[in-house]
């Protein structure tokens, strides 16, 4: 069981610097978005796919860990959870508190993590809404205004001006 204990601490250690090595990255993708810089939101894209792989393989490790764990407890075929696991450990208050303490830190990272990819989600939202103003902008500039014909019912006909461009024949 101390083997098995080290090993689940271990593995949220882990996946803390996980997260915080995605958190860290957070700076240069919100720059790179705010400053149009493509080349450098590509490589932060490839860092964060790299961690967030590293990042689920060390989750399933630490689900198989607590579900051994949960076999030597005697408590087999039920998915045993990190918190259930502190409750369970009030016979060695010294792994109890090093797993609260790990699992209080790993928690505070995720809620950061998310409450930075909420931020970046708003920021590609106002980026998406500036591409789509400024494509919009273009297509005006290139219509003409529409002219004031009527036809013989007083309805407005529709036409539209030139083309916007230099006539060289006058």
């Amino acid at each position: 069981m101390a083997s098995l204990m080290d090993e689940l601490l271990d593995t949220m250690v882990q996946e803390k610097a996980g997260y915080d090595a995605l958190i860290a990255l957070t700076d240069d993708k919100r720059d790179s978005i705010i400053h149009n810089k493509v080349e450098v939101l590509e490589q932060v894209t490839a860092k964060e796919e790299e961690i967030t792989s590293g990042l689920k393989n060390l989750e399933n490790r630490r689900i198989k860990i607590l579900r051994d764990m949960a076999v030597v407890l005697g408590h087999d075929g039920q998915d045993l959870t990190v918190t259930q696991l502190i409750g369970l450990l009030t016979e060695q208050p010294k792994e109890q508190e090093a797993l609260t303490k790990a699992r209080d830190e790993l928690v505070a990272s995720a809620k950061n993590m998310r409450f930075m990819n909420d931020q970046t989600q708003i920021l590609l939202q106002q980026a998406m809404e500036m591409v789509e103003f400024d494509l919009t902008l273009f297509r005006s500039l290139r219509q003409a205004p529409e002219t004031a014909n009527y036809d013989g019912s007083g309805y407005n006909t529709g036409d539209r001006l030139g083309g916007g461009g230099f006539d060289a024949k006058q």
